[in-house]
């Protein structure tokens, strides 16, 4: 039995191996699941190439005020903020609709902790993501060289808010997966609620309630310009409701949950 044990690399009690993994291994761990699957590798795939293509479309056809670097890190995060949060509805979602669940919770029975890597490893991501796109509206301004004025003016706030825009909607992405733990109704939610929200938040008697709970009204200014506290309250209220509440429900439905 001992042998067998070994052979599966299953930890024994008593032995060195009876050591829970770190939460360093357990990031690493579900990073690399973004890339194992067909749908992660070509989401990010995409991701990288739509940012390069965006980026080269702005530079040949936008004006010169278009060509800045706070102009091009806005077009090039664009594609990353639309497809990582779906790579964090499969990280999760992937989990139970491909029977990993029971190897997952197996190897790792606290099943926070392992909640707890997706969240860190779609916070990875999402920094690499940004340092990409970053990179990338560097080049294009280089090579433009708009001559314009506040040509490389990007104040420090403002790259720290888009960064911060960029997490927590893959973070977003991560708490739908969890909540739902189905990849299709997850993916159609999370497109389809916020286009509702904003098509209700256009009546009048409802304008004042979707500055708070609208996403399309209280998180783009964190892309745009460095926000006040009315505004970093707005954002607060709709992540709490479209981000931190999803991550509840998701918690207590994995802890619950049957893993056959």
């Amino acid at each position: 039995m001992s042998t067998h044990a070994a052979a599966l690399d299953i930890p024994i009690a008593g032995t060195k191996a009876d050591r829970r993994p770190g939460m360093g291994r357990l990031t690493a761990v579900e990073l690399r699941k973004m890339v194992d699957t067909r749908a992660g590798f070509w989401l990010q795939f995409a991701v990288v190439t739509l940012t390069v293509a965006v980026v080269v479309v702005v530079g040949i056809v936008g004006h010169a005020q278009d060509h800045t670097l706070r102009q091009m890190l806005s077009a090039a995060l664009a594609p990353a903020s639309i497809l990582l949060p779906i790579v964090g509805i499969l990280l999760v979602s992937s989990e139970w609709s491909q029977r990993t669940a029971p190897i997952t919770f197996v190897l790792v029975p606290n099943r926070a902790r392992v909640l707890a890597a997706k969240v860190a490893a779609s916070v990875v991501l999402s920094l690499v993501a940004f340092v990409f796109c970053l990179a990338v509206a560097a080049i294009a301004t280089a090579i433009t060289a708009p001559g314009v004025e506040h040509t490389w003016s990007l104040p420090a706030g403002l790259l720290g808010q888009s960064l911060l825009s960029l997490a927590t909607g893959m973070i977003g992405g991560v708490a739908f997966g969890a909540a739902l733990l189905s990849s299709a109704p997850a993916i159609v939610l999370s497109f389809a609620l916020p286009i509702a929200l904003g098509a209700l938040g256009s009546i009048p008697a409802l304008e004042g309630a979707a500055r708070w709970l609208d996403g399309g009204r209280s998180l783009t200014p964190l892309t745009e310009h460095l926000m006040s506290s009315t505004e970093w309250a707005r954002a607060g209220t709709t992540l709490a409701l479209w981000m931190v509440l999803p991550l509840v429900i998701g918690l207590w439905r994995i802890l619950r949950n049957e893993v056959a």
